[in-house]
């Protein structure tokens, strides 16, 4: 049975529809705003996966070139690899989303994010973010708490609920809010020079406009809601958590705590993981016991931050690590800089080129071409680590 909710949003219908598509997913919404619509599906598995201490979330966001009304560039006039567009819309979903599923919930969960339709005039990264929440409050998969999105623009001195594409690219702000209604779950924000009155303004807009599509998925679930299949953590897990507890008793709090830089304290917790896997690993599995390890790591460190006002190296709240920055390192290339703040350094370079050098764009969006190309590289040496080494 096809079952459709709608509300206004910014002046325009946005419509939640589910019952159509996909009906052998645990759960699937399309979401349409003006004549841009996607279709948001989310599957789990039915057993946790073997030895994960994490939630093994995956978003991926497909974009069809026939939901604009054209053929794919390329020799063979198909769809390739996901854009940069598709690719940061996945990451905009995930974030929100992440940390309302279940503590210890470690089965796998796919959500997929289709791009239907796009008028080029409706921007679909929202309209993901609320299918996708949508399509996880409605299927039996453990996941309970409705999210909502918009994006708040600036024009003309007025805040502005979900922006066209050339509002938001002549505007003076473009902030992307993700939340319950009553708390924010996520931020990614543009401006040129707007003032923090202007910020805390949009916020509380955002906030209402979000709890009120809250508000809808909510009645979607009382109407066409899936019984939730049962989940508890478990005995196993709940008792590695207290034999962790009283493994560890105060030492995470001290290694944390301890003079030094931060690889000293890494050290220090690498020691205590081996420690408490080697000594409990026997009795509980490892998983549920690193996994505890790393929440009393965060609560110290919580704990430290409100109570003692300070920081795992020592800092005040207020204080910012110690600055540095040169230029000129490289010497054949149009611009370098190199900028530290504690252990973090990023080595910046620039090159400047003529116009038929731009990035020609074969995508969903208004936009043909890209002046501005920023790549960005996290090689694993960064971090002091081993890893596989991507492309770019």
């Amino acid at each position: 049975m096809i079952s459709t909710f709608e509300m206004e949003v910014g002046g325009r219908i946005l419509t939640l529809e589910t019952g159509r598509f996909a009906g052998l997913a645990d759960g699937a919404v399309s979401v349409r705003y003006g004549d841009t619509m996607v279709l948001a599906t989310a599957c789990a598995s039915k057993n946790p996966r073997e030895g994960a201490d994490f939630l093994p979330l995956t978003v991926d966001v497909e974009e069809k070139m026939y939901a604009a009304g054209k053929v794919p560039g390329g020799f063979f006039r198909r769809e390739g690899r996901p854009s940069s567009d598709a690719v940061l819309m996945a990451r905009l979903i995930d974030r929100p989303l992440r940390p309302l599923f279940p503590k210890r919930f470690f089965n796998d969960v796919q959500i997929v994010v289709t791009v239907l339709s796009a008028d080029r005039v409706e921007q679909p990264d929202t309209l993901g973010i609320i299918g996708a929440a949508a399509a996880l409050t409605i299927s039996d998969i453990p996941f309970d708490q409705p999210l909502g999105a918009c994006r708040i623009g600036l024009s003309d001195g007025e805040l502005v609920v979900n922006p066209t594409f050339e509002e938001s690219e002549s505007g003076l702000l473009d902030l992307v809010v993700a939340g319950t209604g009553d708390a924010v779950m996520m931020v990614e924000a543009g401006a040129r020079e707007v003032n923090e009155e202007v910020i805390v303004d949009a916020l509380e807009l955002a906030q209402e406009v979000n709890g009120a599509i809250v508000d809808l998925i909510r009645e979607m679930r009382e109407k066409v809601g899936k019984q939730k299949r049962a989940f508890e953590p478990g005995p196993a897990a709940a008792a590695a958590e207290r034999a962790t507890r009283e493994f560890l008793g105060d030492s995470v709090r001290k290694a944390l705590a301890a003079p030094g830089d931060k690889q000293t304290r890494q050290t220090a917790l690498a020691e205590i993981e081996a420690r408490l896997v080697e000594a409990l690993g026997g009795a509980h599995n490892p998983a549920h016991l690193t996994g505890a390890l790393h929440d009393e790591e965060a609560a110290a460190i919580r704990d430290a931050i409100l109570r003692e006002n300070r920081r795992p190296d020592g800092r005040r709240p207020d204080e910012i690590r110690p600055l540095s920055s040169e230029t000129g390192l490289l010497p054949r290339v149009h611009g370098s800089a190199l900028f530290t703040r504690g252990e973090t350094q990023v080595l910046s370079s620039v090159t400047l080129a003529s116009l038929g050098d731009a990035q020609r764009l074969d995508t969903l969006s208004p936009q043909t071409e890209k002046r501005f190309l920023h790549h960005y590289n996290f090689p694993p040496y960064s971090t002091g680590e081993v890893r596989r080494m991507g492309t770019g």
